[in-house]
């Protein structure tokens, strides 16, 4: 941040008064300016036992699979945006159901959010962010080409859960970049 979205002027990056933080602050009207970490809600969405999966169609991590799931809108629940994504990326109609994990993504300023879903009518499709859209048992996930550590951890602990007979919600922190390592 380089100018003040209020009054144009220039930006410090300093701890304001009251605050043990640094922040961008406004050298004109001394707006305090706050970035915080941004949502992710997605969805684990269940057909007949099998897992719907999305082959990204972007960046990042284009070509790898992953659950659908994307950036929270302001106006909508983590419930509403899980559902929304998984309409956008596979054009598939979910009932959103229990927490299933809660990812703190340190590298990317994150926290994802995922749900257990189910398919809510017949039919999916390839959304505009997918490559490819495919349901698959357990023994099909493409782990070593899953696109990001949050979903990887999501679907472990789904399985789990789902063998175990139990909807538990799982905490995990991540704060490496997929790929890294």
């Amino acid at each position: 941040m380089n100018f003040c979205p209020n009054c144009g002027a220039g930006i410090e990056r300093r701890v304001p008064a009251g605050d043990h933080l640094p922040r961008f602050v406004c050298t004109g009207c001394g707006t305090v300016h706050y970035q915080n970490p941004k949502l992710i809600a997605g969805c684990v969405p269940d057909v007949d036992g099998r897992i719907l999966l999305c082959r990204r169609a972007i960046e990042p991590r284009r070509g790898y699979w992953t659950v659908p799931a994307g950036f929270m809108e302001n106006d909508e629940t983590l419930q509403q945006a899980a559902a929304r994504e998984c309409w956008e990326e596979a054009l598939a109609r979910v009932e959103i159901g229990s927490p299933c994990a809660i990812v703190h993504v340190l590298h990317a300023h994150q926290v994802h959010v995922m749900f257990r879903a189910r398919l809510a009518g017949p039919g999916f499709g390839v959304g505009v962010e997918s490559l490819e859209v495919r349901v698959v048992t357990p023994g099909e996930i493409p782990w070593p080409e899953i696109a990001f550590p949050s979903v990887a951890f999501t679907l472990r602990r789904y399985l789990e859960d789902r063998a175990a007979g139990r909807d538990g919600l799982h905490f995990t922190t991540i704060d490496q970049r997929p790929g890294a390592g």
